[in-house]
């Protein structure tokens, strides 16, 4: 007797949960990147202030992960995009691995930068 396959284990089914979790926390993202923004337009002091504090390893390590995040939701569109326009291929998770290696690479490239 065949066990059913849980869709579940599946590869594309994590790069479906990576892809909304990491819009998710994009779009928590913005209200703080527009509040940022708009620190600089109320003056130079209250924008150093927030600059000071996001040198810290801590504020470095979670726009590491915010990278992370960027790169694994741009890799996962592309993903899909390729998904909805070329023909299946078996080497659908070969480009899952890829896109996740190239998200991990963008994160570690901007923390080396970071730091």
């Amino acid at each position: 007797m065949n066990t059913p396959v849980t869709t579940r284990n599946h590869p594309s089914y994590w790069a479906f949960i990576v892809h909304r979790v990491s819009g998710l926390a994009l779009a928590c993202f913005l209200p703080v990147h527009l509040y940022v923004i708009g620190l600089a337009i109320e003056g130079e002091a209250r924008l150093d202030g927030f600059l000071s504090w996001a040198e810290t390893l801590p504020v470095k390590l979670a726009e590491t992960g915010l990278v992370v995040l960027l790169a694994a939701h741009m890799a996962g569109g592309l993903r899909l995009l390729a998904v909805e326009f070329l023909p299946w291929r078996d080497s659908q998770k070969t480009f899952i691995a890829i896109a996740a290696g190239i998200a991990l690479v963008f994160g570690l490239l901007f923390l080396l930068r970071a730091i």
